[in-house]
């Protein structure tokens, strides 16, 4: 179970840059339906959270939660690692970003599917040996997909290397989980390369493969 929580927390934090150089916060908001008998919706929600604060800085990110299990994540580009503070614990986890369980079988993009804050949005799908993933984004929002060469894990470099753009929405279907976000705010703002560390005097430990 906690292996399945800590995959979905990753999950949450595979989105995005503006231009070649986008720094900011995207406000996401996600909704969850649990495919596992031992768990609910609700609890789903509350251990997760239904809001993702989302900061980007260059190919770094951090992904803040309201959630009561999972607090947040932080993507250390140079690093290629993805740090995860959980709530029952002082020790962070961290996971190797060249690490990908999954793989993706294939690709399709629909043009013009959807519209979020004010964008038309193309689709590209993800049909996954674990499942489907499908993002919707516009050309609009650039990213520079480069960054995240080495970020394989969640096939996020699969989706980042073909739309090279923000997604501002997703959903996600494997066996255990359906997981939905679709960003509600985009904020432009600077931010001090600090808020992209560990706190000092961090234990950190690898996390199960």
């Amino acid at each position: 179970m906690k292996q399945i929580l800590i995959t979905l927390a990753l999950l949450l934090s595979f989105t995005l840059s503006f231009g070649q150089s986008f720094e900011g916060e995207i406000v996401y908001s996600n909704t969850f339906k649990s495919k596992m008998e031992n768990i609910t919706d609700e609890q789903l929600t509350l251990m997760i959270g239904n809001i993702q604060n989302y900061y980007i800085k260059g190919g770094d990110y951090k992904s803040e939660t309201n959630g009561n299990y999972f607090l947040w994540q932080l993507y250390i580009n140079r690093e290629n690692k993805l740090y995860n503070k959980l709530a029952n614990s002082d020790v962070i986890t961290w996971f190797d970003g060249s690490v990908n369980k999954d793989s993706v079988i294939s690709t399709v993009l629909h043009k013009d599917v959807t519209e979020v804050l004010g964008y038309k949005c193309d689709e590209l799908v993800l049909n996954c040996k674990n499942g489907v993933q499908k993002y919707y984004f516009t050309s609009k929002l650039p990213v520079d997909g480069k960054l995240y060469a080495g970020h394989l894990y969640g096939n996020w470099y699969t989706y980042i290397s073909k739309a090279n753009a923000i997604p501002l929405k997703f959903i996600v279907y494997n066996d255990n989980f359906t997981l939905e976000g679709i960003a509600t705010a985009i904020k432009p703002m600077k931010l001090d390369p600090a808020f992209f560390t560990l706190p000092a005097g961090t234990k950190t430990e690898k996390g199960p493969e």
